[in-house]
C-alpha cells in the first residue's frame, strides 16, 4: 500500500509540475541580443544576382526592397513614361499609316456653289518618310525601355553587393561655384 503511494504521489507531482515547468518564459536578454545581431547583419535582404532578375524584370522592385525607394521611383518613372510614349507613338504611326499618299483636293466654291477655279490637287502630306520617321519614334521609346530594365537590374546588383558600405552624398554651394561632397563609411 506505501508503494501505491508513492506511485501516486510520483504520478500528481509529474502531472502538477509539468505544466508550470512548460510555463516558464525563456531568458528575454538572450533574445534579445539574438534580434539585434540579426538586425545588424550586413547581409543584404536579396542576393546580388537575385537583386538583379528582381529589377530586370519589374524595375523598381529590388531597390524598393534593399531601402533604396528614391531609385525604384526613378525606375517606375521611366517606365512609366516609356510605356505611354510607346503607346502614343504607336499611334502616330497608324494615323500616319492610314493617309499616307492621300491626295488633297482644293477647290474653290463661290457663294453659289459653283467652282470658282478649277480644281487643284495638292502633293500628299504624309509621305512613306514620315511614316519611317514615325517609326523610328516607337524604336526609340522602346530602346529606352530595354535600357531603363538592364539599368535598374545593373543598380540593383551593385546596390546588393555595397550593402554595408554606407555613403553620404550632397551638394554644397561656394562662392566660385557648386562642389559634390562624397563621405563613405565602412560598417
Amino acid at each position: 500500500m506505501l508503494s501505491l503511494r508513492r506511485a501516486a504521489l510520483v504520478a500528481s507531482l509529474v502531472v502538477f509540475a509539468a505544466p508550470t515547468s512548460f510555463a516558464q518564459r525563456p531568458d528575454s536578454s538572450r533574445t534579445a541580443a539574438a534580434d539585434t545581431a540579426a538586425t545588424d547583419s550586413v547581409k543584404p535582404p536579396l542576393t546580388p544576382t537575385r537583386a538583379f532578375f528582381y529589377s530586370f524584370l519589374a524595375p523598381g522592385s529590388a531597390q524598393s526592397i534593399l531601402g533604396r525607394h528614391k531609385a525604384a521611383a526613378g525606375f517606375l518613372l521611366v517606365e512609366a513614361i516609356s510605356l505611354i510614349m510607346i503607346r502614343e507613338s504607336a499611334a502616330d504611326v497608324h494615323e500616319a499609316r492610314r493617309i499616307a499618299n492621300d491626295t488633297i483636293v482644293v477647290s474653290y466654291v463661290d457663294g453659289f456653289g459653283n467652282p470658282a477655279t478649277p480644281v487643284n490637287t495638292a502633293p500628299p502630306q504624309f509621305t512613306t518618310n514620315y511614316v519611317h520617321a514615325r517609326q523610328a519614334h516607337v524604336e526609340d521609346w522602346i530602346a529606352l525601355l530595354v535600357a531603363n530594365h538592364l539599368l535598374a537590374g545593373a543598380d540593383a546588383f551593385v546596390a546588393a553587393n555595397l550593402w554595408d558600405v554606407r555613403a553620404q552624398l550632397g551638394l554644397q554651394v561656394a562662392p566660385g561655384g557648386a562642389a559634390l561632397t562624397a563621405s563613405v563609411g565602412w560598417r
